[in-house]
């Protein structure tokens, strides 16, 4: 698996550029005053267009390293990361208008599936709103396989979004703070246009490369402000290449509160398209940097309130991503973790339901370096384990690293763990005279 931060640029003038590009302090990474680690802020299309040169050398490199091999990718590196962020806040202030509506019905705190709006109520509500008129609204559901069955749920909704935002006007919702309509999206400028289709133009250049090369590709979750529009976009692609096998993984990130509703709302539209589902589990790795900045700027914290809460959401959403393993066999999961617990605990699930090691429908994934005690008794028994590699320029990895160590609960304990073992083999070996077999 690899995964690694931009390259240094050699276009002419890049330097001037990066400059000029310099990382906001509400986007960067703040441990230790470092701004914009593990993030790619823009200097311009060039430069993104040798981010996804790496990637494809990237590709290259895991197929010929390993079978059925992994190469990760970060979209903040093929995408300029103020876009990502307005057009998150943009699918964010959807979802939350559909809620509001879920909500006066009466319907608040239902699992996200559960939840449906009634075709002719959604109508009523939106001409009551002054958002469009009844006989408008109707229109929005001519020719969609939308509302057939008298409600819609947030799929349907979500699916709304590309041809409501394409009118010639802008889409009013109501801020309920002020009581006024406000645009959901003012329409793209030119350009902004040509970074959607240019990100999107990456991604399958990228796809195509690992349907060829045999590799899948792992898209990067990063800020929970860039990763709704990250997650779209993965959708997206997944729609187009995981029609027979899961070649793009998504990642989800267990210490978000949204994290179930995320991960079994797109598990339930892979399984209205047909297509694979693939994901990888992690934690999460920005907890400071996201709680701060949500003080700051006055929105709920949206990361668990404690470990053990975060440790619950990830076996929930595991489970369930297990359970869908056993009944459809359309889903694959890396469990990427360096916790002893969780392993056992996906251990223990994939032999109640039955689910073999040579399905290869469950691998697990560590850091290279870290818990070695994990990964090499797992392969020895037959499971897909594979070792994430960092790469670039050492002064970009090394923050990378750094807030692993700040931001993984026990990390001090498991490298005493890791010591201990280490040094126990060493011992073992000098008595047995067998040093170095």
């Amino acid at each position: 698996v690899g995964h690694g931060p931009s390259p240094s640029s050699s276009t002419p003038g890049a330097e001037k550029r990066e400059k000029q590009y310099r990382a906001h302090q509400g986007l960067g990474d703040r441990h230790g005053g470092v701004t914009g680690a593990h993030i790619y802020f823009y200097a311009d299309e060039a430069k993104c267009d040798q981010h996804m040169e790496t990637f494809l050398r990237c590709i290259d490199a895991s197929s010929g390293s390993s079978e059925d091999g992994f190469s990760a990718i970060k979209l903040t590196a093929l995408a300029r990361p103020q876009f990502l962020v307005r057009f998150s806040e943009v699918l964010v202030k959807w979802r939350r208008f559909f809620h509001q509506m879920a909500a006066e019905e009466g319907q608040a705190g239902r699992a996200v599936l559960d939840t449906k709006l009634e075709v002719e109520k959604l109508q009523e509500a939106l001409a009551n709103l002054g958002i469009v008129s009844k006989a408008e609204s109707q229109q929005w559901f001519t020719g969609e396989n939308l509302g057939t069955s008298g409600t819609v749920d947030l799929l349907d909704w979500n699916s709304l979004f590309d041809s409501r935002t394409k009118l010639s006007r802008p889409l009013l919702i109501p801020n309920r703070k002020t009581g006024q309509l406000e645009p959901l999206l003012s329409r793209f400028s030119e350009e902004e246009e040509l970074q959607m289709k240019r990100v999107l133009q990456r991604m399958d250049v990228l796809a195509k490369r690992a349907m060829e090369k045999g590799v899948r590709l792992m898209v990067d979750a990063e800020q929970s402000y860039f990763q709704p529009a990250i997650s779209r976009l993965t959708v997206e692609t997944q729609r187009r290449f995981n029609r027979s096998q899961p070649i793009i993984y998504n990642t989800y990130q267990c210490y978000l509160k949204e994290a179930y509703n995320n991960v079994t709302g797109d598990v339930e539209l892979s399984r209205r398209e047909s297509w694979h589902f693939g994901t990888k589990l992690v934690r999460g790795a920005y907890m400071e940097q996201e709680r701060e900045r949500a003080a700051q700027m006055g929105y709920e914290d949206p990361i668990n309130p404690t470990y053990e809460k975060t440790n619950e959401m990830y076996h929930r959403c595991l489970d369930y991503v297990l359970e869908e393993i056993k009944h459809s066999r359309r889903a694959s999961v890396m469990v990427a973790s360096h916790n002893e617990d969780t392993v056992k605990f996906t251990l223990r699930r994939m032999m109640e339901l039955g689910i073999h090691p040579s399905d290869k429908k469950v691998c697990f994934g560590q850091l290279l370096g870290m818990c070695d005690q994990i990964t090499f008794p797992l392969g020895q028994a037959g499971f897909p384990v594979y070792k994430y590699v960092p790469y670039g320029p050492v002064k970009e990895v090394l923050p990378y690293l750094s807030r692993r160590a700040q931001e993984n609960r026990g990390f001090m304990q498991r490298a005493n763990r890791e010591r201990d073992l280490l040094w126990k083999e060493v011992k073992r070996r000098l008595l047995a005279g067998n040093l170095f077999s």
